[in-house]
């Protein structure tokens, strides 16, 4: 079975504490509002039972839009919630176990953080990479060191699945990582602590088209 890769242009990662107070749920629907593609559930400070509640209320939401809906790490709150697929990383459920679970129609993404990462990877059983940190960021506390663009680009051309990139992203970054070669670029704060989330969103897709314009062929 050929399994459908949804557009990864704007793929946002859930963070309550970085949203300035405001409702998971509004932050996300803002967000699609303004150009987000794909939407990744992870509260590392939320119970499970949380965690399973925020999903529900955002799978009702997101479904009827289009929007997949992926669970970052827990395959067992992805299966129970129905969700379109998980994203694991190194240190989670590997990407086999978690398509055993999942079946042959989930979406399964795996966390690339460099070189020594690649073998990890089967394109059978994973649909996509994120790859990262790009930049420094502060959004993830035990982050490895930034790859850098030159980096990314070597470690992309070594990826036999479409990437999203992540870390440090924001606006005036955007456009440079995907003429580097994402497919699409992955952020928490710069849409979950932006003053207007439907905004931050739409100005990161133009940054992606534009980057786009740039790209070569691959």
């Amino acid at each position: 079975m050929t399994r459908r890769v949804p557009d990864l242009s704007v793929y946002l990662v859930t963070d309550r504490p970085l949203a300035r107070g405001r409702e998971l749920v509004d932050v996300v629907l803002s967000a699609v509002r303004g150009g987000v593609t794909v939407v990744q559930l992870r509260e590392k400070d939320a119970s499970a039972r949380e965690t399973l509640e925020l999903g529900r209320a955002l799978l009702a939401r997101l479904r009827p839009l289009g929007v997949p809906l992926l669970v970052n790490d827990r395959v067992d709150l992805a299966l129970a919630l129905g969700a379109d697929g998980v994203h694991v990383g190194q240190s989670d459920l590997p990407p086999e176990v978690a398509r055993r679970l999942l079946g042959p129609e989930a979406l399964v993404g795996l966390s690339i953080t460099g070189p020594e990462d690649l073998p990890t990877l089967d394109p059978a059983v994973v649909d996509y990479a994120g790859v990262g940190p790009i930049f420094p960021t502060a959004s993830k506390a035990d982050a490895t060191p930034a790859l850098g663009l030159e980096g990314f680009t070597l470690l992309r051309r070594q990826l036999p699945v479409p990437v999203v990139a992540i870390g440090g992203i924001t606006p005036e970054n955007a456009s440079a990582v995907i003429s580097a070669g994402a497919d699409g670029v992955s952020v928490v704060s710069a849409i979950c602590s932006a003053e207007d989330c439907a905004v931050a969103a739409s100005t990161l897709a133009r940054s992606v088209r534009q980057g786009r314009g740039r790209s070569p062929e691959r």
